[in-house]
């Protein structure tokens, strides 16, 4: 992976400017690689990482196995793209193994999910089977540490 898209991916707060320095070469350079990622779609947002113990938040998250019957002519990219469309699906991959999708899906309450798998995931032509997780702690997402205290940056700071 290019060395911007992974100094991006660490903190995407970095200056322009830092970034640049960083790699050795101009801002507008750094500043036109990140304009063409974003128009090509390879970078497609940017976020901030929420610490869901810390805040007044009590949303639950499961991860669900899905097991789909793939179709003749979709594959299962058609599947993929009607349980993608439903707001409570947060990430979905297709996975090997013993089930096909892989879900995190989030919401208000246990109920609220709970409903969702039961009368609307479940429900669809071609879903085989579901199994349903709830996560009940968040230690580390993305590489970040969630748990505990917030880990301050102890590197030398390093100036031109």
């Amino acid at each position: 992976m290019d060395e911007l898209l992974t100094l991006l991916q660490n903190n995407a707060r970095t200056s322009v400017e830092d970034l640049a320095r960083e790699l050795g070469t101009t801002p507008a350079d750094v500043a036109e690689r990140i304009d063409r990622y974003e128009r090509d779609g390879v970078i497609r947002g940017y976020r901030a990482m929420i610490s869901d113990d810390l805040t007044a938040d009590d949303r639950v998250t499961a991860v669900i196995e899905v097991r789909v019957q793939p179709e003749r002519e979709g594959g299962f990219d058609r599947i993929a793209r009607r349980i993608s469309g439903f707001d409570e699906v947060v990430n979905m991959y297709l996975m090997s193994g013993k089930y096909d999708l892989l879900l995190f899906v989030s919401g208000k309450n246990l109920r609220q999910v709970a409903s969702f798998v039961s009368e609307r995931l479940s429900t669809l032509d071609g879903v085989l089977s579901t199994g349903t997780h709830f996560m009940l702690k968040t230690y580390k997402e993305d590489g970040v540490l969630m748990a505990g205290e917030v880990q301050s940056d102890d590197r030398l700071q390093v100036s031109p």
